[in-house]
């Protein structure tokens, strides 16, 4: 069953032409990462989603409702967003910060209730936060805020949450951290997720662990290939959209088989600079 359908997607900012005819779904349960260059056009496709954008040509429907038909309250009790940046100007508390998400169920002038209470600190719980639920949200790190973000998302309770590259900035731990939870939730809940991604690894993460994954590997506003990673993060694609030579590797731990993607080097194309990538040696 398909939570999302993009059709012909095009969009125009003043004369310049970002995204080119881009057709995908996504599927109930299903984790659906987009990888790209920077400026390919992932945030402004996740803006036409997220009905921030107004497409020039296309149709964006969820659960079959077209998205131009559906007021922000709808849209928001469908889709949620998790953003790669942490905007914390105000020092709102950790549950306070989550209780957002029940917005569109409470309306504009209506206070949070018990039910709506609950549901956040539930949410909390499920990203292993609910002990910060009286911090200060602009006193986290990065990961909790990061965790804090998702939280919110989840108390949402939408169908598809949205996450523009949702580990950006983050040390190796708390990355992992949140790809775990991020398949956590996905798994428990059935939810389906977008995530555009610098890393080609977490689309095979998300595989190792049993969850239907697929991956767009995107450029110049459309998709260049799309399917399972094993079939689209290949070296023929990583050297085509990014001019670089990878190698692919297989292993296994327990039940459990690990694929992974390194790169090794430029290749024809690329644009290595030694001049402007002058590497300095410690001492």
């Amino acid at each position: 069953m398909d939570t999302l359908q993009v059709e012909n997607l095009h969009f125009r900012y003043h004369d310049k032409k970002i995204l080119n005819g881009i057709n995908f779904t996504v599927e109930q349960g299903e984790v659906f990462c987009v990888f790209g260059p920077n400026g390919c056009g992932k945030t402004t496709m996740l803006d036409c989603i997220l009905g921030l954008n107004k497409p020039e040509e296309g149709n964006i429907t969820i659960d079959g409702r077209n998205l131009t038909a559906m007021s922000p309250p709808q849209k928001a009790q469908k889709i949620a967003y998790v953003s790669q940046k942490s905007d914390r100007t105000f020092p709102y508390t950790v549950l306070e910060i989550v209780l957002m998400g029940r917005t569109a169920y409470t309306g504009m002038f209506s206070s949070p209730g018990p039910e709506d209470l609950a549901i956040a600190k539930n949410a909390l719980d499920s990203v292993g936060m609910y002990n910060f639920r009286d911090r200060v949200y602009t006193k986290l790190s990065g990961g909790e805020a990061q965790l804090v973000k998702i939280a919110r998302a989840i108390a949402q309770n939408a169908e598809l949450i949205i996450f523009d590259e949702p580990t950006s900035h983050l040390d190796f731990r708390h990355e992992l951290n949140v790809i775990r939870y991020i398949a956590k939730i996905t798994k428990e809940k059935n939810i389906s997720v977008i995530m555009a991604t610098h890393f080609p690894n977490h689309a095979y993460f998300f595989e190792s662990l049993g969850l239907p994954t697929r991956v767009a590997l995107m450029e110049n506003g459309a998709f260049e290939a799309l399917g399972i990673p094993s079939e689209v993060l290949n070296q023929e694609n990583m050297a085509k959209i990014f001019k670089i030579r990878t190698k692919n590797f297989r292993d296994s731990e327990g039940d459990k088989v690990l694929n992974f993607v390194v790169p090794i080097d430029f290749c024809a194309g690329g644009e290595w600079n030694e001049h402007e990538h002058k590497q300095e040696t410690y001492k």
